[in-house]
C-alpha cells in the first residue's frame, strides 16, 4: 500500500502569467506557498475476489474491470499513461476541492506520485510537477496554467521564473521561524461556500491574454515585488497593499473572477482593517485570502463571523510519500492472510 499526502497552496501573486498563453511571449513568474491541508491518496493492488478489478472512491465510487471504463479524468489517464491496473484508489481531503486552493494540481501530483512509488520508482520534485502538468494540459487538454503543480510538489514559499519554453526555475523564500509566524498571523483565510471549476473561469482569461496586455503585466512586475519584501525583510504592511492593488487589477482580466458575495466578504473585510487580500485561485468562488495589520484580526473575525475561517500554517515539504509498504499480493499465500476489504 503507498499513500501520498500533498499540500494545497496559496497563489499570492502571478496568477495569469502561468498560462501559456501568456509565458510563451512573454515569460512569467509567481510567488506562492503551500499550507499544512492535503489531498491524501491511497492505493494498493486490489484482491482479485470480486467481478471487478479497480476500486476507485472519490466523491463517486466505482468498481470498474476496465481501465477506459472509469469516468474520473486523472485517474483514468494516469493509469493509461503508465499501464496499471488491477488497483483500489482511494482519495481525501482537509478541504473541499474546486475552492481556489490548487486541489486538482494537488490530485494529480499526489496520485502521479502514488503511482510512480507503487512501481518503486523514483522522481523528482521537478519531474513530478512535470508529469501533473502533461496530464492535465498535454493529455486532457484542461484550461489550466503550470503554478499549481510547481507549487505543491516543492512545497515552501517560492518564487518561480517561467521561461518561454515553459521550463522554469524555483527560488525558495527562506524566513527565520518569528518573521515566519508574524506573516501567517497576518492572513486570514475565509471560505465562500461557492465551489468552481477552474477550467471553465480561465477559458476567458485565456481568451483575452492579448486584450489584458498591461494588467497582467502589472500583475507580473507585482511577483518581484511581493519577493523583495520577503527577502529583504521590509515591513510586511507593505503586502496588504499590493495585495489589493493587484486584486483590483486581477478583476479586470475576466467577469467571472469575481462574484457579489466575494465583493462583498472583500468589501467589509477592509472596512474592518483589513488591508487586502484577494480570492484564491482563477475566481468564481472558493476562499478568500485577507491580509490584515497587527491589531486588527479579532475585528475582521467578528465582522465575518457567519463565514468559515480556516487557521492554517506554511508548509515546506511538498508532495510526500507517508507510507510505502510493497504489496506483493501475487507472492502471498492465502494461508492465514488478512485483507482489507472495505465493501
Amino acid at each position: 500500500m503507498i499513500i501520498s499526502r500533498t499540500p494545497f497552496r496559496m497563489s499570492f501573486f502571478g496568477g495569469g502569467t502561468d498560462y501559456p498563453a501568456w509565458f510563451s511571449e512573454n515569460e512569467g513568474c509567481f510567488l506562492s506557498a503551500t499550507i499544512d491541508k492535503y489531498c491524501y491518496i491511497t492505493c494498493r493492488k486490489f484482491p482479485p475476489f470480486f467481478s471487478y478489478s479497480n476500486r476507485i472512491v472519490w466523491s463517486k465510487i466505482e468498481t470498474v474491470d476496465n481501465v477506459e471504463e472509469i469516468t474520473h479524468p486523472v485517474i483514468r489517464e494516469s493509469l493509461k499513461k503508465y499501464q496499471l491496473k488491477g488497483l483500489e484508489i482511494h482519495h481525501k481531503g482537509d478541504l473541499p476541492s474546486r475552492a481556489g486552493l490548487g486541489s486538482s494540481s494537488s490530485f494529480t501530483v499526489g496520485l502521479v506520485n502514488t503511482l510512480i512509488n507503487l512501481q518503486q520508482k523514483k522522481i523528482s520534485k521537478n519531474e513530478l510537477a512535470n508529469e501533473a502538468i502533461n496530464i492535465e494540459q498535454k493529455i486532457l487538454k484542461e484550461n489550466v496554467g503550470i503554478q499549481d503543480q510547481i507549487a505543491v510538489a516543492h512545497g515552501g514559499i517560492n518564487y518561480t521564473n517561467i521561461n518561454k519554453d515553459g521550463t522554469y526555475k524555483i527560488t525558495s523564500l527562506k524566513l527565520n521561524s518569528g518573521r515566519l509566524k508574524d506573516l501567517e498571523d497576518r492572513f486570514v483565510l475565509v471560505y465562500s461556500g461557492i465551489s468552481r471549476f477552474a477550467s471553465e473561469v480561465a477559458e476567458e482569461q485565456i481568451k483575452s491574454v492579448k486584450m489584458n496586455y498591461s494588467a497582467l503585466k502589472f500583475i507580473q512586475e507585482s511577483v518581484i515585488e511581493a519577493k523583495n519584501i520577503l527577502s529583504k525583510d521590509r515591513n510586511f504592511d507593505e503586502l496588504g497593499v499590493l495585495f489589493h492593488e493587484t486584486w483590483e487589477m486581477k478583476k479586470s482580466l475576466s467577469s467571472k473572477i469575481s462574484t457579489p458575495l466575494i465583493d462583498n466578504i472583500y468589501e467589509r473585510a477592509i472596512k474592518s482593517g483589513a488591508t487586502g487580500g484577494k480570492l484564491l485561485g482563477a475566481g468564481g468562488g472558493g476562499f478568500v485570502l485577507l491580509y490584515v495589520p497587527e491589531g486588527y484580526r479579532q475585528k475582521v473575525l467578528d465582522e465575518l463571523k457567519e463565514f468559515l475561517v480556516v487557521p492554517f500554517k506554511f508548509e515546506f515539504e511538498g508532495s510526500q510519500i507517508i507510507l510505502n509498504e510493497s504489496d506483493n499480493f501475487s507472492k502471498r499465500s492465502l494461508s492465514g492472510e488478512k485483507f482489507l476489504i472495505d465493501m
